[in-house]
């Protein structure tokens, strides 16, 4: 099995330069999960305040980006980035941030640990993500309508649940019903809570239309957004360790409403993966410094890397 290549980062850092890229922090990472739950909050006020059509789509927009940014955040904990405390970072990671979107930290952290192992190689589990790349402009429509008419959502959620139920045979379907429940018990738990909340302040129907379709439309559009950026056009079993992932540059609207938390630096990440995600900006600017970000691979924008991804051309 091919491991990916690797860089030291002792290699290209001083001393100094290393020590400061890769300290944790005992509050930013507390600061930015309080910030994504803060615009959440303040987008949902916003159409609660000032309902009608613009504010809607707006607030779908900036709540489903935090979703993401959330889930961002999860994969912060993965690497232990969240917190110096492991078990702080977990927590925060679990219950504050993968738990309200459906997710588990705990099953997240290995298989992306195996992703960081095998970038771009025959055994990257996330490989399938790319491999579909570069398709058609009219094929890359088709995944954002299905994204924002919810079919992906729908699939993700409840596709799992209806082929173990075909697949049954005899077996009783409560029983498999009862399983799907446990495990995304800590997701329930926590819309049950949200439900519960927005109804005692008389907004029972703020959870579906602000948490819900966000997740159910915008979170699935934006998350693909960021898969391809990341990883798509990179060429398989790539040796060049600079080359395993995208940098994409990302403006303020992108930043707010596609790639929250400094995502967008993902060659960055792979190259010193335990670097705290808001060292990565600063690791940019080093290397760009030594001369060393002319091999990287970057796009200039979300926009850039779209055209490049939906550039095959149709079969005649």
């Amino acid at each position: 099995m091919a491991v990916a290549s690797r860089v030291k980062p002792q290699d290209l850092f001083t001393p100094e330069e290393w020590t400061r890229l890769s300290a944790r922090s005992s509050w930013r990472g507390i600061a930015m999960v309080a910030h994504a739950w803060a615009v959440i909050l303040a987008a949902g006020a916003l159409f609660v305040v000032f309902p009608n059509p613009l504010t809607y789509v707006l607030a779908v927009m900036l709540i489903g980006a935090r979703q993401l940014g959330l889930a961002i955040l999860m994969h912060e904990a993965a690497h232990g980035g969240l917190h110096p405390n492991l078990k702080i970072n977990d927590w925060l990671g679990e219950w504050l941030c993968a738990a309200p979107t459906g997710a588990s930290l705990a099953k997240y952290r290995p298989y992306h640990l195996t992703h960081h192992k095998y970038a771009q190689q025959a055994e990257d589990p996330d490989l399938i993500l790319s491999a579909p790349f570069p398709t058609t402009r009219a094929s890359l429509w088709r995944k954002v309508v299905r994204d924002l008419t919810g079919q992906t959502f729908f699939k993700q959620r409840f596709g799992p649940l209806l082929g173990k139920m075909r697949g049954a045979g005899d077996q009783p379907k409560g029983a498999i019903f009862a399983g799907e429940v446990a495990r995304q018990g800590p997701f329930l738990l926590w819309n049950l809570g949200l439900l519960v909340a927005l109804s005692a302040m008389g907004l029972w129907w703020a959870w579906l239309a602000l948490w819900i379709v966000p997740m159910a439309t915008w979170f699935p559009l934006v998350t693909r957004l960021r898969n391809i950026a990341e990883h798509a056009l990179v060429a398989k079993d790539e040796p060049d360790p600079f080359r395993h992932a995208r940098t994409t540059r990302a403006n303020l609207i992108e930043r707010a409403l596609i790639a929250p938390y400094y995502v967008n630096f993902h060659a960055e990440h792979h190259l010193f993966m335990h670097t705290p995600c808001w060292n990565l900006p600063l690791a940019h600017k080093l290397l760009e410094k030594k001369g060393l970000t002319d091999g990287m691979l970057t796009a200039p924008g979300y926009l850039a890397v779209l055209k490049a991804a939906s550039s095959k051309p149709v079969a005649a």
